[in-house]
This record gives C-alpha cells, structure tokens and sequence, in this order.
C-alpha cells in the first residue's frame, strides 16, 4: 500500500505546469517578424525625416519666395503633421529594440502587470506589447 501512495502522490504532483516564457525557436520568429517591422519603421522614419528637412529635394522649394501666403501655411501644416508622425514612428522604433531586447534576455512576451504569458496571436498582430488584453484592460 505505501507504493500505492508513493506512486498516487507523484502523479497528482505531474499536472501540466503552465508555460513559463516562449521557446528558443518561437523567440527567434518573433525576432525575425520585429526585425522586419523594424526594417520598415525606419525606412518610413527617414521619409517623413526627409519631408520635413527637405533634404530629397534639389528644388528652390526653400529659397524662391511665396507670393500665396495659404499656400505657405498649407506647407508649414504639413511639415508639422509630418514631424508629428515622425516623433511616433520614432517611438515605435523604440519600442521595437526594447522588444529585441526582451527576446535577447528571454524575458520576451510576458506581461510586466501579470506575469503571465501574453497570447502568442497579440504579440503577432503588436509584437512590441508588454501587457496582455487583461492587464491593458484593467488599466
């Protein structure tokens, strides 16, 4: 009888323990998808870069003089929407090397309220996310 017990406790102790942190090869995919993101990220944070500066220009754009002052205030509007985009797509960068970061320290898709692991399907479509729908939620 005391195997009986031995061997009852011992599975009653082998329930399935919950996912700590996403695997060696589920870490790399999302490094793959987050280096490609951030690829692009940069690639538009140069662009709107260049628009305000006008550095992609070779045109007397900066230096002829305006006769129509709408047009002048239609310009100074623009540039400033795309300074505006530029700062959030800076953040964005941002965000996106802290998540590599994460990834390097294995640290990658848990949520920094709960502990727990954040759904692999959010950190697909957000792959920056450091809160899961429940913590984001209750927030």
């Amino acid at each position: 009888m005391t195997t009986e017990n031995n061997v009852t406790t011992a599975t009653t102790n082998l329930q399935p323990q919950k996912k700590q942190r996403y695997s060696d090869r589920e870490l790399q995919e999302f490094k793959a998808l987050i280096l490609e993101k951030l690829n692009k990220a940069r690639r538009d944070y140069e662009l709107l870069v260049s628009s305000v500066t006008n550095t992609g220009s070779n045109d007397t754009e900066d230096t002829s003089p305006t006769f129509n002052v709408l047009e002048e205030g239609a310009s100074a509007l623009s540039k400033e929407e795309a300074g505006q985009l530029a700062l959030r797509q800076q953040k964005f960068i941002n965000s996106l090397e802290a998540a590599l970061i994460r990834i390097e320290n294995k640290s990658y898709g848990i949520c920094r309220e709960t502990g727990k692991l954040i759904p692999k399907e959010r950190l697909l479509s957000v792959p920056h996310a450091t809160l899961s729908i429940e913590a984001k939620a209750g927030k």
